[in-house]
């Protein structure tokens, strides 16, 4: 993944990128570490200089240090803790992770659902508290999230307690809601990752897809809170994030046990994605596939080299992807692909007046 350079904001890196990064830099210009998130089966400790998130999913084709990310930020950060939540913010961005046990809820019928909604209230008291009213991007993971319990399947009782949180705190739970992805993981509590700003994001959808926030009744009776993408506007950086994205056409999933076909559905959703993010971007030059910093989430193991052939063989041997063992929300789903890429925004014209 990519390095950081003197005048990004905030770089997402891998810790090779890192490493040779630091053993260059002197004192004054190397970057502060802002976020670690760590991939495996087994739990990490992380770099106790960051605020970490720990992914219970099996990192495929390398190993789990070559895919760990280290969020770099350009300006110094302060670290807050509180109970189940640990954040870093710098003056325009706070980065936070909040992870609560379903075993904490004593009682409820549905032991998620309220898990969900406290971890978006404490998450939206953290954002009001420090004045980052803005959220921007959500990483929620989710132990067995196709299970049905307590007669519901287990992510549509996620999707009712994260969209309870944001009404309690009297979010809009349709139009500007951040990007986010929902992946099943095979062990640990409910782990959600945010970040947030102290500005708007501009929200982007799928010509090709229903609005997550208006499918019909029958992906559950809450749906799901995020924006197929978006963009903001960090200082003279502009930042693509890009949701979970599958092989959803409409609102139904297509090519059910060909993942094949599903992947390759899945890269044409992410080119109209990228289509309709540059009718809107500020950027300096249009954003393609090779531009993203992507997470692969491939549900079966031996599906992980089929799908890398077919992302390289569209993008390019070169293509920024951890590919990572896990569950995607609807269990006629194989693959799911998000990204993250940044940009320099383009210099305002120049507008000359007479006297």
């Amino acid at each position: 993944m990519s390095g950081f350079s003197s005048s990004p904001q905030l770089v997402v890196s891998s810790l090779k990128a890192v490493s040779a990064l630091d053993s260059n830099a002197n004192s004054e210009q190397a970057p502060h570490n802002f976020a670690h998130i760590t991939f495996g089966l087994q739990s990490s400790e992380g770099d106790i200089q960051s605020v970490h998130q720990h992914v219970h999913a099996k990192p495929l084709l390398s190993t789990a240090q070559d895919h760990a990310e280290l969020w770099l930020s350009k300006s110094p950060v302060v670290a807050v803790q509180t109970p189940g939540m640990r954040c870093n913010y710098n003056d325009d961005l706070l980065f936070g992770v909040v992870e609560i046990p379903e075993s904490d809820i004593v009682a409820g019928l549905r032991p998620l659902e309220l898990v969900a909604q406290s971890a978006y209230r404490q998450l939206f008291e953290v954002l009001e508290k420090y004045n980052y009213p803005y959220l921007w991007r959500a990483w929620n993971y989710i132990p067995n999230i196709t299970d049905v319990a307590d007669g519901l399947e287990r992510y549509q009782q996620f999707n009712a307690g994260r969209q309870q949180g944001f009404a309690n705190a009297a979010r809009s739970v349709t139009g500007n809601v951040p990007a986010a992805c929902a992946l099943g993981v095979h062990a640990g509590p409910l782990s959600v990752a945010f970040l947030a700003g102290r500005s708007p994001t501009v929200p982007v959808e799928n010509p090709r897809q229903v609005s997550a926030y208006n499918y019909p009744k029958q992906y559950g009776l809450r749906s799901p809170t995020f924006s197929r993408a978006s963009l903001a506007n960090l200082h003279q950086q502009e930042l693509l994030f890009i949701s979970g994205t599958a092989s959803i056409v409409g609102h139904q999933t297509l090519h059910t046990g060909d993942v094949r076909s599903q992947t390759l559905e899945t890269l044409r959703n992410l080119q109209a994605v990228l289509n309709q993010a540059n009718l809107r971007s500020q950027a300096d030059s249009n954003y393609q596939l090779q531009d993203l910093n992507m997470r692969v989430y491939v549900r079966h193991e031996k599906d992980a080299a089929l799908v890398q052939s077919l992302i390289e063989e569209r993008i390019g041997s070169n293509a920024l992807a951890a590919y990572l063992n896990a569950d995607i929300c609807r269990n006629d789903l194989d693959v799911e692909i998000e990204g993250i890429a940044w940009k320099t925004i383009k210099p305002a014209p120049v507008i000359f007046t007479s006297s």
